[in-house]
């Protein structure tokens, strides 16, 4: 049995070297097979550098190199379809995951038959109002939404059988969201556990507060594609036929009351002047407007094909 760690990273040179040098304690320690991956997203420091040395020193050490920064899912995607472990540990490199929680977080996955464990920094040494409470609302409003009942969505220390990880796509910004990705792709077996948190020893986060906004639209993104994903006409078809139908009925009305106050001699006022005609004729346009995206959606659905999402530009070895 092998373990993979994925780890992503910006601009965190003076954390590289102290990092590999704890999980390969950790590994030796409890006599684990294992190999270290390390996605430079774009780092303009010199982390990449840094990964060439210890990937001379050491053949379990594997290196990404993006050509700029795409982001944490794409680094993520990479080192998932590069990693050859049983068993996938995801962490950060800012040392505020703690290695020493790989062993438990294997057990896990090995022995108790999980599909994904995700970390839970129940106590955080972050700041209160630019990170905790945020992240409290954040994770609650994830909860309410995906059905699944995790603290810490977010926590960048997470285990994974391979299966899970070679299934699942992480593209945009959704790393915030790969449990709900696996609970989408079938994989149900997902738990959390209590982790250390850790104060940040070296340089500042990269992370401001717009990804708590980005985190909100991303979770209405993933709840949408969740349900209507494969099927966008179930949901733009039914919303324009009803729509349609609305604004059919109410011509049809706007003209049987016009022919019966012909009929009978009533006063009469042109059809432009009532409001009711340009609210049928609107949710006519509109019904057929998003029926129509509905039908689109299906072609492009069924036309897809896989765009370029990042571009790597060195490597380490053979990866």
């Amino acid at each position: 049995m092998q373990i993979s760690i994925v780890i992503p990273l910006l601009n965190e040179e003076e954390s590289l070297t102290e990092l590999y040098n704890w999980i390969v304690s950790v590994m030796r320690s409890n006599s684990f097979s294992y190999e270290i991956i390390f996605i430079d997203d774009g780092s303009t420091d010199n982390s990449w550098k840094i990964i060439k040395q210890l990937y001379a020193e050491d053949p379990a050490v594997k290196g990404v190199k993006f050509n700029r920064n795409y982001g944490k899912s794409q680094a993520l995607h990479v080192g998932f379809d590069k990693a050859e472990g049983d068993v996938v540990i995801t962490m950060d490199a800012d040392l505020q995951d703690n290695p020493e929680e790989i062993p438990e977080l294997y057990s896990l996955i090995i022995k108790d038959n999980y599909d994904l464990i995700s970390g839970w920094k129940k106590k955080r040494y972050d700041s209160l109002i630019s990170k905790n409470l945020p992240s409290k609302l954040f994770n609650a409003v994830a909860r309410k939404t995906s059905g699944l009942k995790l603290h810490d969505f977010n926590c960048g220390l997470k285990a994974y059988r391979k299966t899970v990880v070679k299934n699942i796509d992480v593209y945009g910004e959704m790393h915030r969201y790969i449990p709900v990705l696996a609970k989408n792709a079938g994989y149900s077996k997902i738990n959390e556990k209590v982790v250390k948190h850790q104060a940040r020893k070296y340089g500042r986060t990269k992370f401001g507060a717009e990804r708590f906004i980005n985190g909100f639209l991303d979770l209405i993104t993933i709840w949408f594609l969740s349900k209507f994903g494969k099927r966008p006409m179930h949901l733009f078809g039914a919303l324009g036929i009803l729509m349609f139908f609305f604004g059919f009925l109410s011509a049809v009305w706007i003209g049987a009351s016009k022919l019966y106050k012909l009929y009978h001699g009533l006063p009469n006022i042109l059809v432009t002047d009532n409001p009711w005609f340009y609210i049928s004729l609107t949710t006519m346009v509109l019904g057929s407007l998003l029926f129509l995206a509905g039908f689109l959606g299906e072609l492009i659905l069924r036309s897809s094909r896989e765009k370029e999402r990042y571009r790597i530009s060195e490597t380490t070895g053979q990866i």
